[in-house]
């Protein structure tokens, strides 16, 4: 399989450092960090960032709480559509994708890939459908009007699989190879999960969602955030212990088996630059 690192969405909300730890001006820079996998299913998306209909409408699209916050540029050049033809893909190709959550930053490019099976865990499904993700946020984290025209929805109980570094893992995802995991990470939102791709070369990728948020928090038993994302974290969870309690394994995964994979989150631009770089150009 050949991984490929897509940027499908900047943000840029006010607070420069103190949001994102590194930004020298008044605003702070986060990406959609997202992934495009050439596998033996076809091509198959983690995640979709905004999407074109979001750039085209977004007071339709998007909460205005949100897009105040978050402030995202929704650049037609960053949407996972764009992003695949510039590659030379075709989007039609895309045949599975799959949703660290349905948060209006994750899901809006859903609709630009009709052919594509949507692999979700199914408490996530119900959670959204009810737009009960937290009393103020539930009603504008979750967008339906971005995803209510998919009908192949491929749904996991969260519970059972096997285990994979010490968390219980979905293992058998319909029409995709087993080196391709669905990661059970409650806490931001109710059926949030996590992504791991094993590569040829027996690593793995472990694309954590909003699991956590800047990459001062892994990797090191002290750890940081910036004032700004802690308080966005706290906006977002719905469960504190859990997403806590998620935190903490995951910062023992990347201490424990750091030879053994690579671990990133959705937004911090510093990971993504990292990680794009050791991509080569598909042409």
């Amino acid at each position: 399989m050949r991984v490929h690192h897509l940027n499908c969405g900047t943000c840029c909300p006010a607070g420069g450092a103190l949001f994102d730890g590194s930004s020298a001006g008044t605003r702070a820079h986060l990406v959609c960090h997202c992934l495009l996998i050439e596998s033996e299913a076809g091509l198959v998306l983690v995640d979709t960032g905004y999407g074109t209909r979001d750039v085209a409408a977004p007071e339709r699209r998007l909460a205005r709480f949100f897009r105040a916050l978050c402030n995202p540029q929704l650049r037609p050049e960053e949407t996972a559509r764009a992003l695949l033809i510039a590659r030379g893909f075709d989007p039609a190709d895309v045949r599975h994708i799959l949703l660290t959550h349905l948060d209006f930053d994750h899901a809006g490019g859903i609709e630009d890939f009709p052919n594509a099976a949507v692999h979700l865990l199914s408490r996530e499904r119900e959670v959204a459908e009810a737009r009960a993700g937290g009393a103020f946020v539930g009603r504008r984290r979750y967008r339906p009007q971005q995803w209510d025209e998919a009908e192949n929805w491929r749904l996991y109980a969260a519970g059972g699989g096997e285990r994979w570094f010490g968390f219980d893992a979905v293992r058998q995802l319909e029409g995709l190879p087993p080196e391709i995991l669905l990661v059970p990470l409650a806490g931001h939102s109710w059926g949030h999960a996590g992504v791991a791709i094993r590569e040829d070369d027996g690593q793995w990728l472990f694309h954590a969602g909003d699991a956590y948020f800047h990459r001062g928090e892994m990797g090191g038993d002290a750890y940081h955030c910036p004032p700004g994302l802690r308080a966005y974290q706290r906006l977002m969870e719905v469960d504190r212990r859990a997403r806590r309690d998620n935190q903490r394994r995951l910062r023992r995964l990347s201490l424990d088996h750091a030879g053994e994979l690579r671990l990133f989150c959705a937004h911090d631009a510093v990971e993504f630059a990292l990680l794009a770089e050791q991509v080569a150009p598909a042409f």
